[in-house]
């Protein structure tokens, strides 16, 4: 969901005026890709090799994507296009590959396959996004249905064995759960960092610090927040908390403890990050490049800082 243009507070999002809070932009493109295709809609069918997912491993909204195509197996059904750390006003940009072209879709810039379907697009270029191959046009953008769909719309594709993380029984449920994440965690951390006065950082901090007490009591009890299984909403607040220590902390001004001192918090964390499909979408050089060198509101010089020691992710955790 980052966004490239506007400098960072319009990376999903924008100060509402100088001096407010931090508000994110929500507006996606809102097309799906369905297993049955709804008449009148622009709904995409699912179908092996058609799509490309451009993610970048340092956004964490766009990490999401990454894990839960490797938790549910679907690697070989939709191929991955990585852009690098770091993006020009313009776009999101495939750094990281030879010559800088993505090898699946020929392109330099993110940006080309939203202009191939809506010359003009007027609105930032994002990530995570969902590109059709023989087009080369973007499909969707809606990070948080993407997660959704491949849970349940590609299910015919998913591998042996393959966690349910979006339950039926349970969506009543986790609905909740997920909402108070996305808001007050998800968002609260980047609510933190951008304020534009100390009213609107006082404010998001007591917000952000309500929230991470309340899910250090919830996970107390259960290994998961749903239970006793993975699920979506643990994914959800993964991306936020395996970047905390490494730049929230810091970077965004989220300083009342690390996580790596709340024990419940840095034990379930660790616990995900040592699981299949986790801690190997993670890389902490590529997140602290982001943050520390696009973020030229919050860091200027563009420095990158070499600490903090990381190394605490492969201790054990103890929550089996």
């Amino acid at each position: 969901m980052s966004t490239p243009g506007q400098e960072e507070h319009s990376k999903g999002g924008v100060y509402s005026s100088k001096g407010k809070e931090f508000t994110r932009d929500s507006s996606y493109i809102t097309t799906r890709i369905v297993a049955e295709p709804r008449p009148g809609t622009d709904d995409h069918p699912v179908e092996p090799g058609r799509y490309h997912l451009v993610a970048a491993r340092a956004c964490p909204w766009a990490n999401r994507t990454i894990i839960v195509r490797e938790l549910l197996g679907l690697t070989d059904v939709i191929s991955l296009g990585a852009p690098g750390p770091t993006h020009d006003a313009d776009s999101w940009t495939f750094d990281l590959d030879p010559g800088g072209v993505d090898p699946v879709l020929g392109i330099h810039k993110l940006k080309d396959a939203y202009e191939k379907r809506f010359p003009g697009y007027p609105r930032g270029i994002t990530v995570p996004a969902i590109v059709e191959v023989a087009t080369g046009e973007v499909v969707t953008n809606d990070f948080a249905q993407m997660t959704l769909d491949f849970s349940t719309e590609w299910k015919q594709y998913h591998r042996d064995g393959a966690p349910d993380l979006w339950p039926e029984h349970l969506r009543d449920e986790m609905a909740p759960v997920m909402k108070r994440i996305y808001t007050e965690v998800n968002n609260g951390v980047y609510r933190c960092g951008f304020a534009g006065s100390q009213e609107a950082y006082d404010s998001a901090y007591d917000r952000l610090w309500t929230a991470m007490d309340w899910l250090e009591e919830r996970l107390a009890d259960r290994r998961y927040l749903m239970g006793d299984a993975i699920t979506e909403a643990d994914v959800r607040l993964f991306t936020t908390l395996v970047r905390f220590d490494a730049v929230y902390h810091g970077h965004f001004k989220c300083n009342r403890n690390k996580l790596s001192e709340m024990p419940v918090l840095w034990a379930y964390a660790r616990d995900l990050f040592q699981t299949p499909g986790f801690g190997e979408t993670i890389d902490f050089d590529q997140i602290k490049q982001h943050y520390h060198i696009v973020h030229t509101d919050l860091n200027p010089l563009g420095i990158v800082p070499k600490g903090p020691d990381l190394s605490g992710w492969t201790t054990p955790h103890g929550r089996g």
